[in-house]
């Protein structure tokens, strides 16, 4: 039995830290989702990670990521869009308090595969500073805020067009 009425929702999380410089895209780009109040999207903005992220997604059918990503291979400012598998490589069997985002949640579809979503897709944004406590992102990071909306929003049209 769902915990919370979102049969059929789409969810759409904003992660980050909004006092971490370029950490708060996450959050800015869900904000601009929930500004559009879209027809099956819910949206929340969180600065959970790990395990913390279960509880959230329960009950959803398909939910979108947006998250800072540092990888230093691309531009501050490239949005990429990852599936699930994408981050296989990074699912390891860790204490709880190392656990990443992809290993909580396949370990969130091992125990409640019926709650979680059937389809999680994540929405990264390529960052230059998240250690520096200042609220604002960069420039270049501030430039690609349009982007990230857009790709969260193909990624709605897609998931409600497999509905």
């Amino acid at each position: 039995m769902p915990l919370k009425d979102t049969k059929g929702r789409i969810l759409v999380i904003g992660l980050g830290n909004s006092i971490m410089s370029d950490d708060a895209i996450g959050l800015i780009v869900a904000q601009n989702i929930e500004d559009k109040h879209l027809s099956g999207v819910d949206t929340c903005q969180e600065t959970v990670g790990g395990l913390d992220i279960i509880p959230i997604l329960l009950g959803y059918h398909h939910a979108i990521i947006i998250d800072a990503i540092k990888t230093e291979q691309y531009e501050p400012g490239t949005v990429m869009i990852f599936d699930l598998k994408d981050f296989e490589s990074t699912i390891a069997d860790t204490p709880t308090h190392g656990i990443n985002l992809t290993t909580a949640i396949v370990i969130g579809k091992k125990m409640n595969p019926e709650e979680m979503p059937v389809s999680v897709k994540f929405v990264a944004i390529e960052v230059e500073d998240v250690q520096t406590m200042h609220e604002g992102l960069t420039e270049k990071v501030n430039a690609s805020i349009k982007k990230a909306t857009t790709a969260v929003e193909y990624l709605i049209q897609e998931f409600q067009k497999s509905n």
